[in-house]
C-alpha cells in the first residue's frame, strides 16, 4: 500500500508557522544550523547488548512465540530470564 504526501494548504502553513513563533520552547533553524544538521541511522546502541547464538527449541514452543507477533526473541529472552529468577544455575 503506498501512501500519498498530502501536503498543507497556504492557510495551514501559516498556522503551523505561528504556532511556532508563539511557542518559546522552539525556533526556526537558520541556513547554516540547517546545513550542520546531519541523519541519524538505526538506532541507539544498548549498553548491554545482547549475544547471538544458535538454539534448538520444540517446533510448538517456537510456533507459539511466533504466533505473538513481532518481537518473539524479545518476549523468548524476557521468558528466560523470568525463569532463572526462580532455578539456580549451575
Amino acid at each position: 500500500m503506498k501512501h500519498k504526501l498530502v501536503r498543507p494548504t497556504k492557510a495551514e502553513e501559516a498556522a503551523i508557522n505561528a504556532g511556532m513563533a508563539a511557542d518559546s520552547d522552539t525556533y526556526e533553524l537558520t541556513d547554516a544550523e540547517f546545513k550542520r544538521l546531519r541523519p541519524v541511522r538505526g538506532r541507539p546502541r544498548s549498553p548491554s547488548r545482547k549475544q547471538p547464538i544458535t538454539i534448538r527449541v520444540s517446533p510448538d514452543v517456537l510456533a507459539q512465540f511466533k504466533a505473538a507477533g513481532r518481537g518473539w526473541q524479545t518476549r523468548m529472552d524476557a521468558a528466560l530470564r523470568e525463569w532463572l529468577k526462580t532455578h539456580r544455575v549451575r
